[in-house]
């Protein structure tokens, strides 16, 4: 390494580390330590150096501007001046002002030292600000200053330099830190000079070791986009999406990647020369890049694994931003900070909200914040119109960047056509508390200024603009003072979407996962519509599912791939506590609804009591479909490593069906009891309960259908209004049913639960389980506190 004149002035980032942050900043700060703490762990940071906050001092005192900075910050405290004339006058004294010839001369030796590093005459660098006050646990300062891309030449890295130090007194960083109550004058800027990853031939992208929306503490969440990292910064693409479980990357033959999502990535960031200057500039993609994932799956779990080192290293979530250069091939973490919004919640409460009402659907996209909020939508397409943004608007626009912060404060909701959940926008957003909807791709064009609408990022991971102002409550759970229960209070859990956003309740599992609610929500075709796809009568179907499987030679391996996915991300919420999925259950009706159904499924008078459940699984009409769905299980248990996943046969009547299910599970490697694998049966039809000694010989455990079990016990149709007086689960014929039912599983040493809706809406009927011993109780995730409390109250009484 050489040695510098002046350390003061110039040091080498691999020469600090995290206690160097009044030195040279967060940001190069933390990419020091990276380099010296976890390089030997193969994480790979781009060399370089930074210029020092006391040499950026030295600049201010040489050049005499403290008390002209002052004059004109004083003069926007006082309302003088607006803020915008405030940051522009001290940035222009800033660009204005000249380097000593000693710093000069240091920063052009460093920049060639570096250069020689790397074999090239002039090499090309990213030039960085990094304030002494940023990347904190609680104040993340997230673009509050600028960064300059692709700079090349001595006197280019200069200007940019300047530029830097300008950055410091950008209208949102002045704004920002007036309102953490930093001193402005107090708070000084290194920059960080990094060789740059040539990602504009590759991909790059932000990866966050927490869920972002949740707080979910096992899941890394990926997201890039084509060229420089930067478009998936701003928010001008909407990037490719990866979740992967922290917990299973430790074994090396698995596979954990629970969620890939393919963005737009309609532009990337590429190098460009404008005259003698290097710059960079935005293009069109490809169609052949936006149709690519821009991670293969092994770059993904390397990415991630690199994610769990830094975070296990810092001891806190972490904020990271990655590049591939597309001449080495090789990944690099390029910057690492604290996460700042979901890791500095008060924990012991869980906020929560609801739509009271149902509307038309105007637009959806990503939801950032899990909140519901209402208003006038103020269309806003460029930053020059910013000041016309209203106070508990819905503000509408393309992108956001940081000059937009003081806006986004005021507003109640925030809806943007690009970006991803790592964006600026997403991140303020939940820095700010208010709830976004990102990337919907034409919010802009579709909602009008005016408008009444209601953005719901409540219903999972989906957003949802809705026409006109719904009615919608939220609500505060208490997770403290959890009282102990013998019986397993579990979850009910609808689609993959909503699956994170219950993890801080005391639940031990998942009671029912429903694989057709997984089917209809991710997949949306019918399965034997893909493996039929060539022969598709229905020439509609056919081109959209074309469209929609797009890039998959087999459409079979769509199926297989999103099913998997939405399984793994259910059974990853609760790991690793049981996690009982459901094998499909439509009724021919419900099937026919998927798109291509209408050509396989028959019209049935009565597709309550049709051809449904077990039955499907043995049959020529159906059994390739089934087959499909034992492959995702397999590839959930065995490739992703989620041996928490238990198997349950939904409407299975007959002992001889249990036999015929059962051998084509084993066909498809899915035995009962290899690799621990459990099956268990729906306990719904009155056969169930009579030979549930016999049934009991064959499954693990039964799970008692408590809507089904009670709808043929009284032979009511519990969709008939008409009967609806008559349909009571609590009736005696029931409960002697289900007292049944857990008398001849315990003989045999087989567990039961209870998945219906009953013990939410009935206290006593969750007090009449606990007596007749019920091994565990699944609910809605809204009843679980009460109910957990009510059956506590109910074991004391035993």
């Amino acid at each position: 390494m050489p040695k510098m004149k002046n350390a003061e002035r110039i040091v080498w980032l691999a020469a600090v580390t995290n206690q160097d942050v009044e030195r040279v900043g967060g940001k190069n700060a933390s990419l020091g330590e990276l380099m010296g703490a976890l390089k030997q762990a193969g994480i790979r940071v781009p060399d370089g150096f930074a210029i020092t906050a006391s040499a950026y001092r030295e600049f201010v005192a040489a050049n005499q501007l403290t008390p002209q900075i002052k004059s004109q910050l004083l003069a926007w405290e006082e309302g003088k001046q607006p803020l915008e004339a405030t940051g522009k006058a001290i940035r222009q004294l800033l660009r204005r002002a000249a380097f000593s010839e000693a710093l000069a001369g240091e920063i052009r030796q460093a920049y060639r030292d570096l250069g020689d590093r790397y074999g090239v005459s002039e090499v090309d660098v990213a030039v960085r600000s990094s304030a002494t006050a940023e990347d904190l646990p609680d104040a993340s300062f997230a673009g509050q200053q600028e960064t300059f891309l692709n700079i090349s030449g001595e006197d280019e890295l200069l200007e940019a330099c300047r530029k830097c130090f300008a950055s410091l007194f950008t209208n949102r960083a002045i704004s920002y830190r007036q309102e953490k109550g930093f001193d402005h004058m107090g708070v000084s800027l290194s920059v960080g000079i990094q060789k740059m990853v040539r990602s504009d031939k590759a991909c790059a992208g932000v990866m966050f070791s927490i869920d972002t929306e949740t707080g979910f503490p096992d899941a890394v969440l990926l997201t890039g986009a084509w060229g420089l990292g930067e478009t998936v910064v701003q928010g001008s693409v909407t990037p490719d999406q990866f979740t992967v479980f922290k917990p299973l990357l430790e074994n090396n033959a698995l596979r954990p990647i629970i969620e890939k999502k393919k963005g737009t990535k309609a532009k990337k960031m590429i190098y460009a020369t404008d005259g003698n200057k290097t710059t960079v500039t935005t293009i069109n993609a490809s169609g052949k890049e936006r149709e690519a994932f821009v991670l293969s799956d092994e770059e993904i779990l390397q990415l991630a694994r690199w994610a769990v080192l830094i975070e296990q290293h810092y001891g806190c979530p972490m904020d990271m931003e990655w590049a591939k250069d597309g001449d080495t091939g090789e990944l690099y973490i390029v910057q690492a900070r604290p996460e700042t919004v979901q890791s500095q919640r008060q924990s012991g409460l869980l906020k929560t909200y609801k739509l009271k009402a149902s509307g038309t659907v105007l637009a959806t996209g990503l939801s950032i914040g899990g909140a519901i909020a209402a208003g006038k939508v103020c269309r806003v397409l460029s930053a020059k119109d910013i000041d016309k943004v209203e106070a508990g608007s819905i503000l509408v626009t393309e992108m956001t960047d940081p000059d937009w912060v003081p806006v986004m404060k005021k507003v109640a909701g925030i809806v943007t056509d690009y970006g991803g959940r790592t964006c600026h926008a997403a991140i303020v957003s939940r820095e700010l508390g208010i709830p976004a909807v990102i990337g919907t791709g034409d919010a802009s064009r579709v909602l009008k200024p005016g408008q009444e609408v209601t953005l719901s990022c409540a219903e999972g991971d989906q957003g949802y603009i809705y026409d006109g102002l719904l009615a919608f409550e939220s609500a505060d759970v208490d997770l403290s003072d959890i009282p102990e229960t013998s019986t397993k209070i579990m979850l009910n859990i609808a689609s993959p979407g909503v699956a994170f956003d219950w993890w801080q309740l005391p639940a031990e599992g998942i009671g029912l996962a429903r694989m057709e609610f997984i089917i209809n929500n991710l997949i949306k075709i019918h399965p034997m519509a893909l493996i039929n796809y060539d022969g598709l009568e229905d020439r509609d179907a056919w081109q959209t599912i074309r469209d929609m499987t797009h890039g998959y030679d087999d459409k079979r391996d769509y199926f297989v791939d999103k099913l998997s996915q939405g399984i793994g991300k259910i059974a990853a919420s609760q790991y690793p506590h049981p996690v009982i999925v459901r094998l499909s259950d439509f009724k021919t009706n419900e099937y026919a609804d998927l798109i291509g159904g209408r050509d396989f499924e028959p019209e049935e008078a009565n597709p309550m009591l049709g051809f449904r459940g077990a039955a499907r699984y043995y049959s020529d009409r159906y059994k390739a479909g089934f087959l499909l769905e034992c492959q995702a299980l397999k590839k959930v248990r065995e490739n992703m490593g989620f041996n928490n996943v238990v198997i349950m046969v939904p409407f299975c009547r007959r002992l001889e069906e249990a036999d015929k299910v059962l051998d084509i599970l084993k066909e498809q490697g899915l035995e009962r009891g290899q690799n621990g694998l459990e099956i268990y049966v729906m306990c719904e039809i009155p056969s169930n309960v009579l030979l549930a000694d016999k049934f009991a010989e064959r499954f693990d455990g039964f799970s008692i259908g408590s809507n089904d079990l009670t709808q043929l016990v009284l032979g009511v149709d519990r969709d008939s209004a008409a009967l609806a007086d008559l349909f009571d689960e609590q009736d005696e014929a029931v409960k002697i049913a289900i007292r049944h039912v857990i008398k001849e599983a315990h003989k045999a040493g087989r567990k039961v639960g209870i998945c219906g809706q009953a013990p939410s809406d009935y206290p006593e009927f969750a007090q009449f389980l606990v007596k007749a011993g019920i091994d565990s109780i699944s609910l809605n995730p809204d009843s679980v506190m009460q109910v957990k409390r009510r059956v506590a109250e109910q074991e004391a009484q035993k």
